[in-house]
């Protein structure tokens, strides 16, 4: 049993920045490839950014690949997701998850948080 409780969202207006956190507690940190995911209202939960166990290596869809930089402390059980250039339809809740095996489908990840709602403004 893992438990994830993530933190950091908010209102922020186009062009901003805000930066996700994601507490992790159970398990070892250290056993789990993260990733974090997105909803918006009506649209497929999306993939936006993975990190393996030791953060030696992250990925990033196109999307957002150079704009949102995932990274973690094990030390601190937690996982970070800095989003920069924040853009309208970056507005969705934002999840973290954890995996064995790190993945860009959702439907391969274990445990979720309850999510974070970012908003952002035109």
């Amino acid at each position: 049993q893992v438990q994830l409780v993530e933190s950091g969202g908010g209102l922020v207006q186009a062009g901003g920045s805000l930066r996700l956190s994601c507490a992790a507690s159970g398990r070892t940190f250290s056993n789990y490839a993260m990733g974090w995911f997105r909803q918006a209202p009506g649209k497929e939960r999306e993939f936006v950014a993975g990190i393996t166990r030791s953060g030696a290596s992250t990925y990033n869809p196109g999307s957002v690949k150079g704009r949102f930089t995932i990274f973690r402390d094990n030390a601190k059980n937690t996982v970070y997701l800095q989003m920069n250039g924040l853009q309208p339809e970056d507005t969705a809740v934002y999840y973290c998850a954890a995996t064995q095996i790190i993945s860009t489908s959702w439907a391969s990840y274990d445990y979720w948080g309850q999510g974070t709602q970012v908003t952002v403004s035109s």
